[in-house]
């Protein structure tokens, strides 16, 4: 049992996306486009923080719920991936490691939830 949401697996790969995403847009080429990196940025930012709020709910379905939410950030995290992929922002080694680490991740939280659906809370 995890005793801080960094311990969790889908937390950890939503960290690194998160960093690869800042190193994508720290480049001089990609940074120009503000709007671009603000969109990248509030996403990876998202799905990250939202398995760590989720973590601080007494709730298996509060936490389970956030986990889902984490998900639909990391899907636009990969839509916005392959979007600067097609404008050239991106190259094909950055785009593959995160959609491994999108698709990690989800996974991740999809087990998660499906296993806090399946458990009872813990009794006061």
């Amino acid at each position: 049992m995890a005793k801080d949401f960094t311990e969790l697996a889908a937390w950890q790969l939503a960290d690194q996306l998160r960093l690869l995403i800042l190193e994508i847009t720290s480049n001089p080429h990609v940074a120009r486009d503000f709007k671009y990196c603000n969109q990248c940025k509030d996403a990876a930012r998202s799905a990250a923080s939202n398995i760590a709020e989720g973590f601080g709910r007494y709730r298996h379905r509060d936490f389970a719920r956030f986990l889902r939410i984490s998900m639909g950030s990391l899907k636009e995290v990969a839509d916005l991936l392959i979007d600067g992929h097609h404008r050239c922002y991106i190259n094909d080694a950055q785009l593959a490691q995160g959609m491994r680490l999108v698709t990690r991740s989800k996974s991740a939280c999809a087990k998660l939830a499906q296993y806090l659906d399946a458990t009872p809370d813990a009794k006061d």
